[in-house]
């Protein structure tokens, strides 16, 4: 039995409640860096290793749930694209510098995106959402190069277009999956990607420095907690959730909230100098992406675009 999709309103919060979290995971980042010698690769294992062990805790105690039931080969996949947008996106921030690796990252996820989903799926975002997409790129242009220069290197564009890559096709391959009835459990979905994560990146981490070296252990534990909870456990769960039953441009829209997310943190909790060019960044994404929001909020819900299986055959697959 499928899984029914998440009302649209939900979704959408879903998604911006992901977004804001996946903007405190740079913040926390930049204090356990501060704190301990750890790496970014390393960095990223313990955050896809934390988090897969809290998964399995909540499934572990979480009533079953009748779901489509996606094939092994299928969750790998979809963790192969989200290890490759993490670890290509860590990079291109070492290659050339966290503003250019971002804006280039976050800028062209969202072509690919509609590229990709008027070509395989048919989504037309029309002239508004064109429109409101440009203001997002924009904005994001604004925000993170207007904040701080850094130097562009052709291997580091590379990197953050490869993730990039990564980061369109895992947008669309949930929002395929998701017509069709055959998304799955999220929270399955989430369990697999972090541990593919965990496994791919386990040898680059053993290289780079697996264990952190720092006289306050305590607070890099509590980060690296942090960091493996929320913006990882919570926000993946929610994002694979929304993503299912929302249009794929505008989950990629949506989720520039993030950028705007940790502007705010930055300046309200690290101490960094409020200036024209976030006020202005965060203005024009955050138009943006309300634009969009009350868009797809007055669309009707997208149904499965398939067949409904009989049970005795589903259970066979």
């Amino acid at each position: 039995m499928n899984q029914p999709p998440a009302s649209s309103g939900r979704s959408l919060l879903y998604l911006v409640i992901a977004g804001a979290a996946w903007g405190t995971a740079g913040a926390a980042a930049s204090l356990l860096f501060l704190a301990s010698d750890l790496g970014p690769l390393s960095l990223t294992f313990w955050r896809c290793a934390g988090g897969l062990v809290v998964l399995l805790g909540v499934l572990a105690v979480r009533r079953p749930r009748r779901a489509a039931r996606p094939s092994a080969g299928s969750l790998v996949a979809t963790g192969l694209m989200f290890t490759l947008f993490q670890a290509a996106y860590f990079a291109a921030v070492q290659e050339t510098g966290l503003a250019v690796g971002t804006v280039v990252t976050l800028g062209a996820g969202p072509v690919l995106i509609a590229l990709g989903a008027r070509h395989w799926m048919g989504e037309r975002l029309g002239p508004g959402g064109v429109v409101a997409v440009g203001g997002a790129l924009a904005g994001l242009a604004v925000l993170v190069l207007g904040s701080g220069g850094g130097e562009v290197r052709p291997v580091g564009v590379g990197w953050a277009l490869l993730s990039a890559a990564g980061y369109a096709a895992m947008t669309l391959r949930a929002r395929w999956l998701g017509q069709r009835g055959a998304g799955g459990d999220p929270l399955v979905t989430t369990v697999w990607s972090t541990g593919v994560g965990a496994v791919c990146l386990l040898p680059f981490a053993v290289v780079e420095g697996l264990l952190p070296h720092t006289v306050e252990l305590g607070r890099v534990v509590w980060l690296m907690v942090y960091v493996a909870t929320v913006p990882t456990a919570l926000a993946y769960a929610l994002y694979f959730t929304g993503a299912a039953s929302v249009r794929a441009a505008t989950v990629s829209v949506i989720m520039l909230i993030e950028p705007v997310s940790a502007a705010v943190i930055a300046v309200l909790l690290l101490g960094e100098r409020l200036t024209g060019a976030v006020v202005l960044g965060t203005v024009l994404l955050l138009t943006a992406v309300g634009a969009l929001i009350v868009a797809e909020a007055r669309r009707p819900a997208d149904g499965p675009r398939v067949r409904p299986v009989p049970m005795a055959q589903s259970a066979a697959r």
